[in-house]
């Protein structure tokens, strides 16, 4: 089939790898327009473009999907499929039509369960035990579309976002291209989803990634892997915002004592914070200007040993 592949951020780029090692030829990329980064916010092809580039095919980057001139020229390609991977943006009545078999996009998540944008992310901090990916035909509705396929993936207990996106984009690269053959084939049946285990997944603020530390351990512990490692789970400390990465929970901990929620110790060369259950060992921390470094590390380093998280 002809393709043209919408998609941005990296884990788009796996799909994209994916139909690119197929039979399937893409005529076109659309991605979103160069974004400032780093500290002097250069602007930055995104990991999309400069892997369609690489391979000489013509990229879109339309300010806004909506644009005539940026539809016209989608309507020209005249595709038979468009995948869409974490694009970014909505796309229009006016180019949901136009490809032959739609839009097919590739949703990290098991529908119905976690419609949105951060559908990784909400699964850890609501400790689900699995999760998956999901193809389905676009539609005007929030990932309410007819499913096409779905597969499997079971939740760790230590995973991260970004460990969990990793995988689920490998499996969900497949999942995208065996979809496509059976679209091709003839051989899928897409499926009305579910009006029952709807939730919702929107994306996830930096100020809702902030710890409160009265919360149980088991809580504090899914949260923080669940911002891990965007947007990133934060404390304060005194007049700084001080990154936290993932905790430990250990039951050699319970009979420890520290205080208040959000007080600090140095025990057995770890740091270990109170909570509202019992105390968590902390791994990584980011002080401001610097890099992630052992909780120890940046203990050893403070002048005052009084510590408290708030």
């Amino acid at each position: 089939m002809r393709l043209i592949f919408a998609g941005t951020p990296s884990p788009a780029v796996v799909a994209l790898e994916a139909l690119l090692a197929s039979h399937h030829e893409i005529v076109a990329i659309v991605t979103r327009p160069d974004a400032p980064a780093g500290r002097g916010r250069t602007l930055v092809p995104s990991p999309v473009s400069e892997l369609a580039k690489s391979h000489g095919i013509e990229v879109l980057t339309p300010t806004s999907p909506s644009d005539p001139d940026f539809i016209s020229r989608f309507a020209e390609f005249a595709p038979d499929c468009a995948p869409i991977v974490a694009f970014g943006g909505l796309i229009p009545p006016a180019l949901l039509d136009v490809p032959k078999f739609g839009w097919i996009n590739l949703h990290f998540s098991l529908l119905p369960r976690w419609r949105g944008a951060a559908p990784v992310q909400h699964a850890i901090w609501n400790g689900d035990d699995v999760t998956g990916a999901t193809t389905f035909v676009l539609e005007q509705g929030l990932d309410t579309g007819p499913i096409l396929g779905q597969v499997i993936e079971e939740i760790a207990p230590v995973d991260t976002s970004g460990a969990l996106l990793d995988r689920l984009s490998v499996v969900g690269a497949q999942l995208l291209v065996d979809t496509l053959n059976s679209l091709e084939n003839g051989t899928v049946k897409a499926i009305e989803q579910s009006g029952a285990g709807v939730t919702t997944a929107p994306k996830i603020t930096v100020a809702e990634a902030k710890i409160h530390w009265s919360a149980n351990a088991e809580s504090i512990d899914r949260q923080i892997r669940a911002c891990t490692p965007h947007p990133g789970a934060w404390t304060s400390w005194g007049d700084q915002r001080i990154k936290i990465g993932p905790v430990s929970i250990s039951a050699q901990l319970v009979e420890v004592s520290l205080g208040a929620p959000g007080s600090a110790a140095l025990i057995d060369h770890h740091v270990v914070v109170a909570t509202g259950g019992i105390p968590v060992q902390l791994g990584l921390v980011q002080p401001p200007g610097k890099k992630l470094m052992p909780a120890v590390d940046w203990w050893r380093g403070l002048r005052s040993k009084d510590v408290i998280f708030f």
